[in-house]
């Protein structure tokens, strides 16, 4: 078998870190980011973002980094049984507190195994506060097995609400609480037990010397994999937070937690105690450069370290894509996060080999590769979000087969079809089913994006929410093609009846039924010039249409040339071209574009300066300069 040509060998990617590590390019190909140096300083211990951002790459290269400042352990929702983490209650406490004493404790049993396990990978002779965790550990072993087993983390819990044994730290817990309940408070007992472990764990950190220059990082991920959106849910992952701040404070540094989180969870949580957070957060957002480069490394990782941008994006790929630089291109048409371009960039190296292009990507491999990626995102997003907007899929139909600008009077039309039909199928939403809700929540996952200015916004998760006064919504490129929205208003596109004429003879062979000395009747003449006439006159009217989205006047434009091109050819050619069926057809078509328009409140200025109200009666005019005499304008 020869040398694998470049195309060949090009690969970005697996779609989770997981697989990326054991395939290598989580180290050959990751790009140490300013959020990823945040992290593995100490500096921020709340990672939050969106599916796909690189919240898990950055935990697994964490996790799998020789650390010579201390160890690094994760704890994923495999480790956890989240149905019993769920259920978890403590007589008297709120559900937010009785789940923080939860991760509180769980966090203090895995520094107790890990101190007990550095200790002997040290030799020497053990501290007293080691020896005394050692003795822990040992008097509980039915509790602490691996709690991936059948019944494991079950076993875990049960420490907490009575059967964990303390006397390793001179304590019979019998004896010690038993005053307290009998005097009528509340029970004490779990955060009294959970406090003398927290104690021996800090203990041991402080006489084995492990702060600052050694510290056990806990780094807990895949969380969405036990949210449900319901209030247990919120308790489970505001507890972690309150225990996660707790640990920081508590060890000395010893022994830090660090959160990986998904947006759309963090932002839905609601506690009073949030505001201890804000130095912790940190938000994942890439900007273009970032990702051009982090494609970059990939690319060199799997092809060779001497690829250059200028080679990867103009020799193994087209410079440009209709017509913009195909960097650019590819960034547009995808969400602004790794996974998205590595599998798109994937499937268009796929495509090109699948067309024979082996030597180089060719731009209509990444036009098709376009679209099937427009497919996956669409379910994607659906997938994602299935327990946040459990109806999102729902209202993806509404905007199928139109232009990909969109208003509030055309989305209200469109959803008044189907809001009945919603509120019965999703009666617990009925708050956020209104066109109001549907925009604030379609912009909000990146669906939808919003005119400011001169520009379109998307949402990152800092920017400013849709506010009541913004009329103008934008599809995100990335979903267009699947939707068959790849035009602003998606008009209908005036046939070329001349073209048609051309192509019915040439298809009949009767080229010589052609009158060639005729001389074109002035009647028919006069109907194309008035056609030409008011064809301009709308070009005139779309030129000073400000109020109107750019798009759609473009897109109006290139259709009303299309007709005026038409007229041009029908008054010069001698072919026979029915030109009362033109003029009628066209004003048709204006009258249609109006009527368009005026539904999706497109027309810009209202009443008689309406760029609708021009089409309709230059429409008008039209029928009525077929209906009149020879040379009439229509106008009388």
């Amino acid at each position: 078998m020869g040398e694998r040509s470049v195309v060949e060998r090009l690969y970005f990617g697996r779609d989770d870190a997981e697989r990326d590590m054991a395939d290598g390019l989580l180290q050959s190909g990751f790009k140490e980011t300013a959020a990823y140096n945040a992290v593995a300083s100490g500096r921020k211990a709340l990672v939050i973002g969106r599916k796909g951002v690189g919240k898990s790459a950055i935990c697994v290269r964490l996790a799998s980094e020789p650390d010579g400042a201390g160890a690094v352990e994760l704890v994923t929702a495999a480790d956890i049984a989240g149905e019993e983490l769920r259920a978890f209650e403590l007589t008297g406490l709120p559900g937010d507190q009785a789940k923080s004493l939860l991760w509180r404790y769980v966090f203090a049993v895995r520094a107790a195994q890990y101190l007990v396990g550095h200790a002997e990978q040290h030799g020497g002779r053990a501290s007293e506060a080691v020896k005394a965790l050692k003795a822990f550990m040992k008097a509980n072993r039915e509790l602490f097995g691996d709690p991936r087993t059948a019944g494991g983390f079950g076993r875990w819990l049960q420490g907490l609400s009575g059967s964990l044994s303390l006397e390793a730290f001179g304590v019979k817990a019998t004896a010690d609480f038993a005053q307290q309940v009998l005097s009528g408070q509340e029970d004490p007992r779990p955060a009294q037990r959970l406090r003398i472990l927290e104690n021996g764990v800090r203990l041991g950190f402080d006489e084995m010397g492990c702060a600052p220059e050694h510290t056990l990082k806990l780094l807990v991920d895949q969380l969405e994999q036990l949210w449900s959106a319901d209030l247990e849910s919120h308790s489970l992952v505001i507890g972690l937070l309150l225990a996660t701040w707790y640990v920081g404070s508590h060890y000395g540094g010893a022994l830090r937690c660090v959160v990986f989180l998904r947006s759309d969870i963090y932002d839905s949580l609601t506690f009073t105690e949030g505001d201890k957070f804000h130095s912790d957060e940190l938000r994942i957002d890439w900007s273009e450069s970032d990702l051009e480069d982090l494609v970059l490394r990939r690319a060199r990782a799997s092809v060779g370290p001497g690829l250059t941008a200028e080679r990867l994006w103009g020799g193994v790929f087209p410079r440009t894509v209709n017509g913009l630089p195909t960097a650019a291109y590819l960034l547009s048409h995808a969400l602004p996060r790794p996974r998205d371009l590595i599998q798109y960039l994937n499937e268009c190296q796929y495509t090109a080999i699948g067309n024979g292009h082996r030597d180089r990507v060719h731009e209509s491999d990444i036009q098709l590769a376009t679209h099937r990626f427009s497919q996956w995102k669409l379910k994607d997003l659906v997938q994602e979000y299935l327990v946040a907007h459990p109806f999102l899929g729902r209202l993806i139909p509404l905007f199928q087969n139109s232009g990909y600008l969109v208003t509030r009077a055309a989305l209200g039309s469109r959803f008044g079809l189907v809001e009945d039909a919603l509120h019965r199928d999703f009666p617990a939403y009925t708050r956020a089913l209104t066109p109001d809700g549907i925009i604030k929540t379609l912009y909000e996952v990146g669906f939808l994006g919003v005119r400011r200015g001169n520009g379109i916004v998307y949402a990152d998760g800092l920017r400013l929410p849709v506010q009541p006064y913004e009329d103008e919504f934008h599809l995100h490129p990335c979903f267009r093609a699947a939707l068959g929205a790849t035009t602003p208003a998606s008009l209908e596109v005036y046939g070329c009846h001349v073209e048609e004429s051309i192509v019915a003879q040439v298809v009949s062979g009767d080229v010589y039924s052609l009158d060639h000395g005729a001389t074109r009747a002035g009647r028919e003449h006069h109907l194309l010039e008035r056609l030409a006439r008011a064809c301009r006159s709308i070009l005139g009217e779309l030129a000073h249409a400000d109020t109107v989205p750019d798009e759609v006047r473009e897109e109006i434009s290139v259709q009303v040339r299309r007709v005026l091109d038409d007229a041009r050819r029908g008054r010069s050619t001698e072919l026979s071209v029915d030109e009362e069926r033109m003029v009628l057809e066209a004003a048709s078509y204006f009258h249609a574009i109006a009527t368009r328009l005026r539904r999706d409140g497109l027309e810009g200025d209202t009443g008689a300066d309406s760029l609708a109200t021009n089409l309709t009666i230059q429409s008008t005019r039209l029928v009525r300069a077929v209906g009149g005499g020879t040379g009439s304008s229509g106008e009388a």
